[in-house]
């Protein structure tokens, strides 16, 4: 069965490019409805809730905030107010600016009384993910309905970092990591399964520092045979046609895979 190919979106500016993201979440949350009745979302930081946290998102009355569930793809070992906090930065920058009567998400955080543990840490985050996701039955892995990521500069996403033997975990849902080679150190992750297993996967990569990574990712990696391949162009590869990348055109200067303009 063949997977298809990611979808590459470049936008003159960030608010056509926010304007899309808005529609294409908001169709992710359509699709999660005809199949049950939240919609479970998974976030990283960066500049992903920035992107995320349009007006027309935050004000729309077509999103149902308080039927969404919104777990974190990878956070770091700190505490929920620390500026390091992926959890910290998505409460300011989307969290905070939802207006009460619009109701608001369940979020699942990490559980800070495990800082000092990071395998603990690791733990307690997949049992808050099978109390989700396999409360009434067993399943292998976590089914997201949508999973929004960025890109680093190094083509990491997550807390998944090229070469690193996380790529290989295959068993775990919420993986330690203690060498993140972007401070600070210690993090929990998603693994790449659970990430790729996803229904829809989007990343919203901008700037032109991210030329050289997207070229990678796009004309290079996808017929690496051996070498290490970027964790960005893995989860092209094993999701296919479920992902979308939202990117400036700054972004994909010289990339020369196909790029449309809009959804």
């Amino acid at each position: 069965m063949t997977l298809g190919h990611p979808k590459l979106y470049a936008y003159p500016s960030k608010e056509s490019l926010q304007s899309d993201l808005y529609t294409y979440v908001l169709q992710a949350q359509t699709d999660a409805f005809a199949r049950h009745s939240k919609f479970k979302v998974a976030v990283s930081g960066g500049s992903l809730p920035a992107y995320l946290a349009s007006p027309q998102l935050i004000s729309s009355s077509e999103i149902q905030w308080s039927k969404w569930e919104i777990f974190f793809a990878d956070e770091r070992a700190v505490p929920l107010d620390h500026p390091d906090s992926n959890y910290g930065l998505f409460k300011k920058e989307l969290l905070d600016k939802i207006p009460s009567e619009n109701g608001q998400p369940t979020v699942v955080p990490i559980d800070v009384q495990y800082l000092n543990d990071t395998q603990e840490l690791a733990d307690a985050y997949e049992q808050a993910l099978v109390r989700s996701f396999a409360a009434k039955d067993s399943v292998k892995l976590p089914i997201f309905d949508l999973i929004l990521l960025g890109c680093g500069p190094d083509g990491h996403c997550c807390s998944l970092f090229p070469g690193h033997p996380l790529l290989r975990e295959d068993v775990a849902w919420v993986a330690p990591i203690e060498d993140s080679p972007k401070p600070p150190a210690k993090r929990v992750t998603l693994s790449l399964s659970v990430v790729t297993h996803a229904v829809k996967i989007a990343f919203v990569t901008t700037g032109e520092g991210k030329q050289e990574v997207l070229k990678k990712i796009f004309d290079e990696h996808p017929d690496v045979q051996g070498g290490q391949v970027l964790p960005c162009a893995l989860v092209n590869r094993a999701a296919g046609e479920k992902v979308s990348w939202f990117c400036d055109e700054a972004a994909v200067k010289g990339v020369a895979f196909p790029k449309k303009s809009s959804l």
